[in-house]
């Protein structure tokens, strides 16, 4: 149950959270050396063309100014335009976290339903041989650097089978009609099978470990001695009790992992050539390209603040006992 004035309460500290990271990306993109003139201006210009880049991007207005501008164009969704790609940064922002979310939610998705299933029979077989043997994989294939995994896996599967694509995200005779047409398209889906396999193999191991430590925990409980004494099955006593108070933690993990999936994951997007707004983020940063960069943090921000709220509310949906607000 979710009170109204609790919930009214997060929503202003979530509209305060994020002006306060934006307003802190604000400034502190200007306190780089040379600040955004220095990406935009080359010193042969002549100060006449200097000045008109200037009052082109408003640079030549003062900080406040420019700060309360930025505010107003940002709460109608408009980032400015980019230094390099002289595109408006919403549009690069919105292709780019497409092609991410398509190989992150892909991956999550599977890794917390795979995790889930499989730490939850981990945790009802504790003390056999299969379960330290599932341990053992699990710890030795969540120890292994990601990016290591990937150009393995690249290695094995691209260059040595010939199985899939090298890397990229569409072969060049492929053609889409709109986004999705792309996402249900066989060449696309072709060239998302080798990140999103790798990614698996590196986000299963944190589902599933905290399913296992949280069912053995949950088992101890008295309600499960009931239900065995009510001679349940062991499926129905698993999935139906002890599972669903054991998956409560999974689902804050999963909400935030969500909201960092944003941004993507850098060295798989750079291993697989994947066009993600991860590694775009690291490649705005390093061409001092401040628009671009600040709009993808600031989405980042955003949506990590909100699906932690999303997980408080899945908490209450998950466990009636949870009460948000009450005394």
């Amino acid at each position: 149950m979710i009170e109204k004035r609790y919930l009214i309460r997060r929503l202003l500290l979530m509209a305060i959270s994020m002006l306060t990271v934006i307003t802190i990306l604000f400034f502190l993109f200007r306190m780089v050396p040379g600040g955004p003139m220095s990406a935009i201006m080359s010193p042969r210009m002549s100060p006449e063309a200097k000045r008109q880049v200037a009052e082109q991007f408003g640079l030549n207005e003062p900080i406040w100014k420019q700060y309360l501008l930025y505010m107003q164009n940002v709460l109608q969704l408009d980032f400015g335009r980019s230094f390099y790609y002289s595109r408006p940064v919403t549009s690069i922002i919105a292709d780019r976290f497409i092609n991410t979310m398509s190989l992150m939610l892909t991956a999550f998705l599977i890794s917390y339903t795979f995790g889930v299933f499989f730490g939850a029979h981990l945790g009802w077989i504790r003390g056999t041989g299969k379960e330290r043997a599932g341990m053992l994989v699990v710890l030795f294939i969540r120890s292994l650097p990601v990016f290591w995994t990937g150009m393995v896996v690249l290695y094995v599967f691209a260059f040595h089978l010939d199985m899939f694509p090298l890397g990229g995200m569409r072969s060049v005779s492929a053609s889409y009609t709109g986004n999705v047409g792309k996402l249900l398209s066989p060449d696309f889906l072709y060239h998302l099978a080798l990140p999103v396999f790798t990614l698996c193999t590196y986000y299963t191991g944190l589902p599933l470990l905290l399913m296992r430590n949280n069912l053995l925990e949950v088992l101890s409980e008295d309600y499960i001695d009931t239900a065995r004494a009510k001679g349940l099955s062991n499926r129905r006593i698993l999935f139906n009790h002890a599972a669903r108070n054991a998956i409560l933690p999974v689902i804050t993990a999963f909400a935030i992992a969500i909201g960092f999936a944003v941004g993507g994951q850098v060295l798989i997007e750079t291993v697989f050539s994947w066009p993600g707004l991860g590694r775009e983020m690291v490649q705005a940063s390093l061409r001092s390209d401040y628009p671009l960069a600040q709009g993808a943090f600031a989405l980042l921000s955003i949506i990590v603040i909100t699906m932690n709220f999303v997980a408080d509310i899945a908490y209450t949906v998950l466990d009636p006992r949870v009460s948000l607000g009450a005394k």
